[in-house]
């Protein structure tokens, strides 16, 4: 297998050549491999008690012929073992473990047995409905499905040689590429849940074969084309939808929904379910690289633009509305019924680190770093056995449960979910964190996240091993070794200067430098020698963050953050009622270092309660003001609310 290199784009780092070595990162690491692999292999089992079964295994079991029953969950259910199967290889290429190997190959085999003669596999129509495959694409996620199956055959073979799933993955995707395409006899057609695109780019990256690069172009060319393949297939069906079966719908579906309204490269706003859309942007950026498609790729810059600057919540997640779990339009974002799905930050990491591959523009390192130490980790809890899908601005426990509207808030971190697509695809994530720290390019390695690491990295002229230390996200110190040269030591250190810092100073072997600072990258090139030191000290500081005037729901609110790290209000700390406290502009936010942990920093601060704790016996409106009750008030990293007793939460503080 010959993997392919990217054509003029920065190079990203094979995962067996990345290992963390970070006091903040190692523990996320350490905690998916000793901890959340072993659980999901439980709940994919059912064995966690009091917890939504997953049916997974069963499924798979029932569809290869090794035991009776019959299909139980969604119809993407195999999704989730993919997943689990697809961190297990990241955590292989890490950690070697015999005993897990062997655990992921009995699960291989099953899948094996479970594929039909011709390459498909879903258990789902292998099961319930063996004569209706391929017939609602728009809904059922058969090619979404056996997308997750090629990335994690990918992932096994890459980190263990071993490639009977790879062989499965190829079998399911020839079937894809003999059935869809322009000929005659094949659908002209799309999966209503992007993901196989980005998939396929994956297989041709390990294996070569530039038809599975073909297909994906063709898939994301064709979406949005007219006349419309949703509508045709929906005329087909009769209007009946897999999800009411019993009730014809009178109108076609929003075509939006999937981002499948227009031709992708005309489309200039992110519309529709999150998770779609971001999955779409990332196979479109690697296309427009692999493809040389200069169309394709301002199309995701406008994209893009369009996400950061007026759909993006400030902890890097999307989503503002559970209906759909979608994006509204533009500044629409509200605290308290947002979605912010885990899977959409995730999708939007993929999609920035895509974009980077694209061209070094620190904003999608900014971005990627938001989304990673806020959103993503939030998403678990500190014990690995418990996830939020939802990822909420604010939280009032009462309204989670009273409200039709707010259900899908949660207070508190759930064991499983029926639809579990967020827990294994933050386990495939960490265990992956060691491709999105570096990128190369010809003679330069540029640095996007600051995540203590040994990493062995290739360029034109030299091969180095580089070790970083790092002391984010409580300190800005970070300083890079150089530990091995093989080659000419001439090439040049790209390091990403955050959007979170007001100042930085450079040092290599402790004599300041003024680098050249190029799209938000300061480049040091130096003629470099084993035993160089180039050392960074960025400044870091509690700050204040206020939304745009167009956001309405952050109007005369003002937010906490101190490095890339998001801050937020717990009611463990300041008492119920959070909407009633108040942070007076001039307020001195103070850093309190080792409440919980030696190097964890809490902010402080002087402000106010408005009402005096008896407000259940006051009148509901009065035309007298409430009293003012001087309050300190403490905020906490958001990543780690809800890890203590349950109660409110919120980010965004009146000033």
């Amino acid at each position: 297998m010959n993997k392919q290199p990217l054509p003029k784009s920065l190079r990203t780092i094979d995962l067996n050549k990345v290992r963390i070595q970070d006091s903040y990162w190692s523990p996320y690491v350490t905690l998916v491999k000793d901890t959340v692999i072993p659980y999901q292999w439980d709940a994919l089992n059912d064995r966690v008690a009091d917890a939504e079964p997953s049916h997974a295994i069963k499924n798979f079991r029932i569809s290869a012929g090794l035991q009776d029953g019959e299909f139980h969950g969604f119809v993407f259910q195999d999704t989730d073992l993919y997943k689990w199967l697809e961190a297990v290889g990241y955590s292989l290429a890490s950690y070697p473990d015999p005993d897990l190997e062997a655990i992921a190959d009995e699960a291989i085999e099953l899948i094996a047995a479970a594929q039909q003669e011709d390459g498909y596999i879903n258990t789902y129509y292998t099961v319930k409905e063996p004569g209706n495959r391929l017939t609602n694409l728009t809904e059922c996620h058969e090619m979404y499905t056996i997308g997750h199956m090629i990335e994690a055959a990918v992932a096994y073979a890459s980190s263990t040689g071993k490639t009977a799933l790879l062989e499965v993955a190829r079998k399911a995707a020839d079937f894809i590429d003999r059935h869809f395409g322009p000929g005659g006899d094949q659908i002209q057609g799309y999966d209503g849940h992007q993901e196989i695109e980005m998939a396929l780019i994956k297989l041709y990256e390990y294996t070569g074969e530039e038809r599975y690069l073909n297909l994906s172009y063709y898939l994301i060319n064709e979406r949005g084309q007219k006349p419309s393949f949703f509508l045709e297939e929906w005329n087909r069906r009769g209007g009946i939808s897999h999800w009411s079966p019993g009730n014809p719908q009178k109108t076609a579906p929003d075509f939006s929904y999937f981002q499948a309204h227009k031709p992708v490269r005309e489309q200039e706003v992110a519309v529709g379910h999150a998770v779609r859309a971001v999955y779409m942007y990332t196979a479109m950026a690697e296309l427009a690289i692999y493809k040389d498609d200069a169309e394709l790729l301002a199309a995701c810059k406008r994209l893009w633009n369009n996400i950061v600057r007026k759909q993006l919540y400030i902890n890097g997640s999307i989503g503002s509305t559970h209906q759909g779990e979608a994006f509204t339009f533009d500044y629409d974002l509200p605290n308290e019924t947002n979605y912010s799905e885990t899977c959409a930050s995730i999708g939007l990491i993929f999609f920035a680190r895509r974009m980077l591959q694209a061209e070094p523009n620190s904003e999608y390192a900014d971005i990627m770093e938001r989304a990673l130490y806020n959103t993503v980790t939030a998403g678990i809890a500190s014990d690995g056995k418990h996830y939020f899908y939802v990822n909420p601005m604010e939280v009032w426990p009462a309204a989670s449960e009273g409200n039709p509207d707010r259900r899908h808030v949660k207070s508190v971190r759930q064991k499983w979910y029926g639809c579990a697509c967020c827990p294994p695809n933050v386990a495939r994530l960490l265990s992956s964190l060691g491709q999105y720290i570096y990128t190369t390019r010809q003679n330069t390695i540029y640095t996007h996240l600051y995540i203590g690491n040994e990493a062995q990295l290739e360029l034109e002229d030299t091969k180095a091993l580089i070790t970083m230390d790092s002391r984010l996200p409580w300190h800005g110190q970070v300083s890079l070794n150089i530990s091995q040269l093989e080659g000419s030591g001439h090439f040049t250190l790209a390091l990403r200067i955050p959007s979170w810092t007001d100042s930085s100073t450079i040092t290599v072997n402790g004599s300041p430098v003024q680098p050249e600072i190029h799209d938000g990258y300061a480049h040091i090139k130096h003629d470099w020698s084993v035993g160089d030191v180039l050392s960074v000290d960025f400044s870091l500081s509690a700050r204040r963050v206020y939304a745009n005037p167009l956001v309405r729901a952050n109007a005369g609110k003002v937010a906490l953050q101190r490095g890339p790290l998001l801050y937020c209000l717990e009611e463990a700390d300041n008492g119920a009622v959070l909407s009633s406290l108040s942070l007076p502009h001039d307020s001195e936010i103070r850093e309190v270092q080792g409440q919980w942990h030696p190097e964890l920093i809490v902010l402080e601060a002087d402000g106010y309660r408005t009402g005096n704790g008896e407000a259940q016996e006051a009148p509901l409106y009065s035309t007298s003001a409430s009293e003012r009750i001087p309050q300190k008030i403490t905020a906490v990293p958001y990543t780690l609310w809800g890890n203590r007793k349950p109660g409110e939460m919120q980010i965004w503080v009146r000033e």
